[in-house]
């Protein structure tokens, strides 16, 4: 049930808060241990979350002393109540620098949220007027769901060791944030993955108007092969869908879809020019709502920018347009050439 804590292990409780959105749900996680509450993410700012938690907060876990509320990263299911749950509990946020600086951003309306940087960048892409319209009210959404953040933190770094209920590292992965973290408890057999690694749903790569040629992709395929060392037995907790065992199982289905999806591209570029635009479909062949429009822009600008900057397509730049053009026609060279692009960023870690 919604806001009803299960406990999966030693003081180790795992909620779920509903979110108005397709993807009905955002699991967060509590650790309790002799010392304090730890909070793993917060949910969206809506009345029904706060609602959960202040039953939560007034019920089971009144008493308690909340240590920290740390959020893996910025998006508004995972950071929006931080400055509500923070005042309440009279306790810091934790959180990568990274990620509590592009949130900054976003809510100052700068890049990548302001409306001249979205209306320039994806209309060059060939987005159209719905696109633009869509992809603006994402700014909007944002500012709306993470009204606010505390005005300091406590940094999350890479390979730092955090005390609750035993000993955790931190892990920080990229591609769909900028410097997302996630928790992993050798003694507890236990990794706490945020959007990195979900069992049923792959996690959004993006490219945005901040960084117009990067390489979210590349992050995000090295950030697997650094979770490859997870052994098969731990129960990894994901942010969307239920707890599961079988991290390198999953990586490999992960990577199979990324080599999938550049395969269609390449093949939809076969001997023509097109816009980012003009390739939503070959990846995203249903009808989208307002909200998925975003997601499936930025998803085909990363795997664009995968092929172009792994040398394998040619981008066209003029005025008004970018278009993306490839020779390969034969589908045997399409799945070289896509499983190139795939395994160049884990080998270099580019």
């Amino acid at each position: 049930m919604p806001g009803v804590p299960a406990e999966i292990g030693p003081g180790l409780y795992w909620i779920r808060m509903p979110l108005a959105l397709a993807l009905n749900h955002v699991n967060l996680w509590l650790i309790e241990d002799g010392q304090g509450l730890t909070i793993i993410d917060t949910g969206m700012d809506t009345p029904a979350t706060r609602e959960a938690w202040t039953t939560l907060l007034d019920g089971r876990f009144a008493g308690v002393m909340v240590r920290r509320v740390m959020a893996t990263h910025l998006h508004p299911d995972h950071v929006g109540l931080a400055r509500w749950l923070c005042d309440r509990c009279r306790a810091p946020l934790a959180m990568t620098l990274g990620e509590y600086l592009s949130a900054r951003l976003i809510q100052g309306r700068m890049a990548p949220a302001d409306r001249d940087s979205i209306r320039s960048f994806y209309a060059r892409h060939g987005g159209s007027r719905r696109e633009l319209e869509a992809l603006e009210s994402r700014a909007q959404f944002y500012v709306e769901t993470v009204p606010g953040l505390p005005l300091t933190i406590e940094r999350l770094e890479a390979g730092q060791h955090i005390r609750m209920g035993g000993t955790w590292e931190v892990r920080v992965g990229g591609g769909h944030s900028p410097e997302h973290a996630a928790f992993w408890s050798p003694e507890r057999r236990v990794f706490i993955g945020g959007d990195l690694l979900l069992p049923r749903i792959s996690s959004n790569i993006s490219v945005f108007t901040l960084e117009p040629e990067g390489d979210p992709l590349a992050a995000y395929l090295k950030t697997l092969g650094q979770l490859g060392d997870l052994p098969d037995e731990v129960l990894v907790l994901p942010s969307h869908g239920r707890p599961f065992r079988g991290a390198r199982a999953r990586i490999e289905e992960l990577l199979a879809h990324h080599g999938e999806r550049l395969e269609r591209l390449l093949e939809a570029l076969s001997g023509v020019s097109k816009t980012a635009a003009d390739l939503i479909p070959v990846l995203f062949d249903r009808k989208l709502d307002r909200h998925e429009i975003g997601f499936a822009f930025g998803e085909t600008l990363a795997h664009l920018n995968r092929l172009w900057l792994g040398g394998l397509i040619e981008r066209e730049v003029a005025p008004d347009r970018i278009r993306f053009h490839a020779v390969v026609t034969r589908p045997d060279e399409r799945r070289r050439l896509a499983q190139q692009a795939l395994e160049a960023p884990r080998a270099t870690g580019c």
